[in-house]
């Protein structure tokens, strides 16, 4: 994949020159919901990869198609795509996750791949934010909200954003050139690094 840059604009209020640095790098998994080779949702996560700090890392999770069907019985069979889906998810220090809707609801790729996750211990505590990419898809962003709940994620709702991107043929570069959009995914990133240390602080204590 082409390297992306994210461009200055000189109209940009949101920046991460007043957020101030951790002694460590912040590791973020961000996954997308859909499968599709051009998906507004992927796009968006590229595009926050681009704009990411350079404390802040932030990986795209690959693996949603590898992913063999829940089956209860074969959690403890160490699958080589789940045991990857859970190290990933353990290594991060917080999650986003970027889906569309289907029928009023989560893609069954995304809730197949929160299955897998719900036995372990690699999701709980861990920081979510919830990006996404049309504001019609309010069915499946309620219903993402009640799944990480339910699944003992912290959900950090400064974080979560809906940018319109519906209609639009926007791939990442196209959505860093746009100062608004770009902004507000800087504005997301910036409240995920802030509320990812309240996070952790909080649950260290």
């Amino acid at each position: 994949m082409t390297s992306l840059t994210a461009p200055q604009h000189d109209d940009k209020t949101v920046t991460f020159a007043d957020v101030v640095p951790t002694a460590r790098i912040l590791r973020i998994l961000a996954i997308s919901g859909s499968l599709r080779q051009v998906s507004s949702n992927t796009a968006l996560l590229q595009a926050a990869v681009a704009l990411s700090p350079e404390f802040v890392e932030i990986h795209l999770y690959g693996g949603l198609g590898d992913l063999p069907h829940f089956n209860p019985d074969l959690e403890s069979a160490e699958l080589p795509s789940v045991t990857d889906l859970r190290a990933q998810v353990k290594w991060a220090d917080g999650i986003i996750i970027s889906s569309p809707e289907y029928a009023h609801g989560v893609p069954g790729v995304l809730k197949n791949a929160l299955d897998w996750l719900v036995s372990g211990e690699e999701f709980m505590g861990k920081p979510v934010a919830l990006f996404n990419a049309s504001p019609r898809a309010t069915h499946s962003q309620a219903s993402l909200i009640e799944i990480v709940t339910t699944m003992a994620g912290r959900i950090v709702p400064e974080a979560c954003i809906t940018v319109s991107l519906l209609g639009k043929t926007l791939d990442a570069a196209g959505i860093l050139s746009e100062p608004e959009i770009s902004g507000e995914l800087s504005a997301a990133i910036v409240a995920f690094t802030k509320g990812i240390e309240s996070s952790t602080a909080a649950y260290s204590s």
